[in-house]
């Protein structure tokens, strides 16, 4: 998984800084997620592995396919991928792409999961906090979970904040354990 991303770093890179300095991330966006989508069907796949299909004939099927969809830019871009036969980092490209474009927009995902639903006003107050926290705008996301035993359970990105009754228990435990 980490050759993947090693590899797939470079074109997303690349990909990013293009459609930045064309003032155009959202058509790349659009555009790269559409292939990246196409590149987990079966059919395509077996296409993309295949040892008699040239890489033109690659780079062409998917062109080909969403000509309508893709901005020439783009299809240029698949050219190059299928040349140096990195079409099957499609979807790995397409997800360092769509981290660098969040970086750039100063977004974070996070998820809040709680035995019950927020109300608005403490899914405002949790924004707020989360901001603060991490000093991006945050794009929230609530989820339910009944196991959850009081507090919650905040994801963002890499960052896992477990301030459920359930996790400060655990915690407890690890420390009376450990003396």
């Amino acid at each position: 998984m980490a050759e993947l991303a090693t590899l797939a770093r470079p074109y997303a890179n690349a990909a990013f800084e293009l459609a930045k300095s064309a003032g155009r991330l959202d058509e790349w966006s659009r555009g790269l997620n559409l292939l990246a989508l196409a590149s987990e069907d079966p059919d395509l796949r077996a296409m993309i592995q295949s040892p008699t299909a040239t890489t033109a004939e690659k780079a062409f099927k998917f062109n080909e396919l969403f000509r309508d969809d893709l901005s020439d830019s783009v299809q240029q871009f698949v050219y190059v991928l299928a040349e140096n036969k990195r079409l099957p980092l499609l979807a790995e490209i397409t997800t360092q792409f769509e981290e660098k474009r969040a970086q750039e927009a100063r977004t974070l995902d996070v998820e809040v999961t709680t035995a019950v639903t927020l109300s608005e006003t403490e899914q405002g107050r949790f924004q707020d906090i989360l901001e603060r926290r991490f000093e991006q705008q945050i794009n929230l996301t609530t989820a339910v979970d009944k196991t959850v035993i009081g507090g919650a359970h905040i994801r963002a990105g890499d960052t896992v904040i477990d301030g459920s009754l359930r996790g400060r228990l655990a915690k407890l435990g690890e420390a009376f354990a450990r003396s």
